[in-house]
């Protein structure tokens, strides 16, 4: 069976990451330590054997695919499909913002209620709908070949569940960081898992003490 490999990574780091904002559809760009795992990123993915560089519209996903990009004298396509959960109301406030001004809201966001949306967002269900019709249209376009797509937390989170048969309202156990490499494979049968979080070109003395400081 042919199979088109994918290297699903998340954005570079933000301000609102950082301060732990939401973001959603919200476009926010990379602040200074994101930019720098960006080009982390870009030197770890150098010799990688890349057909094709998709990432989100928002910014901090291009810029973060871009920087891959030019590596490989590669365009970026951009795709919708790739955004980040629309949290409606929720955007830009923190954690503790959100369980003060909407408690009911908050628990069944925490509760992974599957088909809670808050105002003016999008439920779980329609993010995974949306993400996994997404990823199979991109990588049914290359079967044999290996895809970058840079896109969200929320997106990679449904990537994972999809790849592991996890449901949407299983506790999640595994790390989202920021320009992680993961490692997926994809068929028409679906998709699988072949390596998660590889943070391994972080792991440098800058890199380190930049995440301390957090």
């Amino acid at each position: 069976m042919i199979v088109t490999r994918i290297l699903a990574v998340r954005h570079g780091e933000t301000a609102w990451n950082r301060d732990t904002r939401i973001q959603g559809h919200t476009d926010i760009a990379l602040n200074d330590h994101g930019r720098w795992q960006a080009h982390r990123l870009a030197d770890a993915l150098r010799d990688e054997p890349i057909a094709a560089c998709y990432a989100s519209d928002l910014g901090r996903a291009l810029e973060t695919a871009r920087a891959v990009a030019r590596h490989h004298d590669l365009p970026v396509h951009t795709h919708t499909g790739l955004r980040e959960r629309c949290f409606g109301r929720f955007e830009g406030h923190t954690w503790t913002e959100l369980e003060a001004r909407f408690p009911e809201e908050s628990l069944a966001w925490r509760k992974r209620v599957p088909d809670f949306a808050p105002a003016g967002g999008e439920t779980l269900l329609q993010l995974r709908e949306r993400v996994v019709r997404t990823v199979t249209e991109l990588a049914a376009r290359h079967p044999g070949e290996q895809v970058l797509m840079v896109a969200h937390g929320g997106v990679l989170d449904i990537l994972y569940r999809a790849a592991t048969r996890l449901e949407l309202q299983a506790p999640r156990s595994w790390e989202l960081p920021n320009t992680a490499v993961n490692r997926l494979l994809w068929s028409p049968e679906g998709l699988s898992l072949v390596g998660w979080a590889d943070t391994t070109h972080l792991q440098t003395a800058e890199g380190r003490q930049a995440l301390d400081e957090q």
